[in-house]
């Protein structure tokens, strides 16, 4: 598993051999995971894996079947939410309807007897750190969700938890207001400091928000790591089909160093696999090289472009090759190199693969 943290740091967060049953299925198995002071984590994989019920664990509004929870060197694993030291962000912002503004950022406050005075100088310090100074006498309904998200936020924060737990945030949002509110929330989490633990099932949101990803799959943990060696070096095929776009072919292994798709062999760094051993090869599109080839280097071959597809700042072409048993192989290539070559169907082209950017992971898997 990759791990990116120095192990001489205390983590702030440790999660221990944590298993939640729910009747006879289990939604989480044997868990371990250290969050350390001041991280940004984001839980990501898709619906049903358990990041959610992981989230609500570390709650308390979930208690595990088995296993152990730490915060701040404390077990907390069998106290109430209430007396857990977190603030709790939902999908759903849960701002109380019949209150304004002022009042939902105060609630947490005024449970904790903080005197009015207190409780005014920090809504007002509050409104101003989420941008919206003027708006503390609306009602939510009066604002947009954007605006509801960072009053939700507001009160999360506002009694100065240890932990801020934040669940698929932003996913009630249009993309723009949710692009916009990822740079805010993590400023915001920047400027406090705050460790933060955030539930997605969006791959761009946890490249973009996370100092560490832990993808999730079916109730445990594939892979936890920085978003650059998450993308670039998934441990499993499942991570690196979950996170971007990745072509996956067949192959055999053939060599101490090569692998074999079709009629193709290719160079690429095996570990301990054992030769004659069917295995799947994974190559992301953007490490397709065409600019520059002649051909006669390492891992080059000609295919032909059958079909192109604009995205905008690059075309996606999908090449194919007979040594390759004309499978589709899907390039991204710059739109400048398209114009510049005049690339387009049917057109045969020299193409590489540095041996580097080839992972491979055991046994044939089925990805569409």
């Amino acid at each position: 598993m990759s791990e990116s943290v120095s192990p001489e740091r205390t983590p702030f967060l440790r999660i221990e051999s944590l298993t939640k049953k729910f009747g006879v299925f289990t939604a989480l198995e044997d868990i371990s995971l250290e969050i350390f002071d001041g991280e940004f984590v984001c839980f990501l994989g898709p619906s049903g894996c358990g990041k959610t019920t992981l989230l609500r664990a570390i709650a308390g509004l979930d208690i595990q079947t088995t296993g152990k929870v730490e915060q701040a060197g404390q077990d907390i694993s069998a106290l109430p939410p209430s007396e857990r030291d977190f603030g709790i962000v939902f999908q759903s912002y849960a701002l109380f309807p019949n209150m304004t503004v002022v009042k939902n950022i105060a609630y947490g406050l005024e449970n904790r007897k903080t005197s009015k005075a207190a409780i005014r100088a920090r809504v007002e310090e509050l409104l101003e750190l989420v941008g919206l100074p003027e708006q503390g006498e609306k009602f939510p309904a009066q604002l947009s969700g954007g605006q509801q998200q960072r009053i939700a936020l507001a009160r999360a924060i506002a009694t100065s938890p240890g932990l801020l737990l934040l669940d698929e945030p932003l996913s009630a949002l249009d993309a723009k207001v949710r692009a916009r509110l990822r740079h805010e929330v993590k400023d915001l989490q920047r400027k406090l400091g705050i460790t933060t633990v955030m539930v997605t099932h969006d791959q761009e949101e946890a490249l973009t928000m996370a100092d560490r990803i832990v993808v999730m799959n079916q109730g445990v943990i594939e892979q936890v790591g920085t978003p650059l060696e998450i993308y670039r070096e998934p441990v499993t095929s499942f991570v690196a089909d979950f996170i971007g776009t990745m072509n996956f072919l067949p192959g055999t292994i053939s060599g101490t160093d090569t692998v074999r798709l079709g009629s193709l062999e290719l160079a690429c760094e095996l570990g301990d696999l054992a030769q004659g051993a069917d295995v799947t090869v994974a190559v992301r599109p953007e490490d397709i090289v065409l600019q520059g080839v002649t051909g006669s280097e390492e891992n080059a071959w000609r295919s032909r472009i059958e079909a192109m597809e604009f995205l905008g700042s690059f075309v996606r072409a999908d090449l194919v090759a007979d040594e390759t048993g004309s499978r589709v192989l899907r390039a991204d290539v710059s739109v400048n190199l398209v114009r510049r070559e005049n690339l387009k169907e049917g057109d045969s082209v020299p193409v590489m693969v540095p041996k580097e950017r080839i992972r491979i992971y055991p046994g044939i898997t089925d990805h569409e």
